[in-house]
């Protein structure tokens, strides 16, 4: 009897451990979806409360306030799109020299810049349409982040060739502001759908596989805010790709 229990218990210690790991995932992965959709709710409330501080409407369309001019209407404007672009930056290069508190504020901020620059949307679409798209893509991201999550494929090779597709559309999107092309515009958003698409997928399997049982506290907690970066980033730009497609203009 004695013999069986020593043959038995490596592999109960291993199920054990396996038991460890799977709950020490699951929580990592649960924290980084909870820091996504924290930002997600800043930007979306930070878009709104701005919306209705900046434009008023007369009953003849959308006029925007002194403060809307203030912003949207003077080199500010550049401020604003800009700054988000610095805080990626800042976090991504910085984050080993930060505490995980400080990580948060930083992505809490980016967020809320987020949302400061989304405002004109609700000028260039209607409310309606902004929220229909939104849902749209909420279950696209939903199914795509977990297939990534549940797939034994390995996605590497897919988002090498992704991220290509990235740079492409960025050098598009960049020679479309001098020259106005509808039919490109067009183009860049399709392939965008497309793009960010398979990024939530390959981005949801690469978090995944980031996670290490043996990391110390601040250590998983400063994955799980680079984490919910990335998906926050392909959460956003597969919104803005499906409204340019499928939002009604004002």
């Amino acid at each position: 009897m004695a013999d069986f229990d020593n043959r038995v218990s490596p592999f109960g210690a291993a199920r054990a451990e396996t038991g460890v790991i799977d709950q020490g995932l699951r929580s990592y992965m649960l924290q980084v979806y909870n820091y996504m959709a924290i930002g997600l709710l800043i930007t979306a409330a930070t878009s709104i409360g701005m919306f209705k501080l900046t434009f008023v409407d007369t009953g003849a369309g959308l006029q925007p306030t002194a403060l809307g001019q203030t912003l949207f209407g003077s080199p500010l404007m550049w401020v604003i799109v800009l700054a988000p672009v610095a805080l990626v930056f800042l976090l991504s290069f910085g984050i080993q020299k930060m505490s995980v508190g400080m990580a948060q504020l930083v992505f809490w901020g980016y967020s809320a810049l987020m949302g400061v620059s989304l405002t004109t949307i609700f000028v260039a679409y209607t409310s309606q349409s902004i929220t229909q798209v939104f849902f749209i893509t909420a279950a696209t991201f939903g199914a795509m982040s977990l297939y990534g999550y549940t797939t034994k494929r390995d996605l590497t090779g897919m988002g090498s060739f992704l991220f290509m597709g990235l740079i492409g559309i960025v050098i598009a999107s960049i020679v479309n502001i001098f020259l106005g092309s509808s039919a490109l515009g067009f183009a860049i958003s399709i392939l965008g759908v497309l793009i960010f698409t398979g990024l939530t997928a390959y981005d949801t399997q690469k978090i995944k596989e980031m996670y290490f049982a043996g990391d110390d506290h601040t250590t998983a907690g400063r994955k799980a805010i680079m984490g919910a970066l990335s998906l926050y980033l392909d959460f956003i730009n597969l919104f803005l790709m499906l409204l340019r497609l499928f939002g009604d203009r004002r």
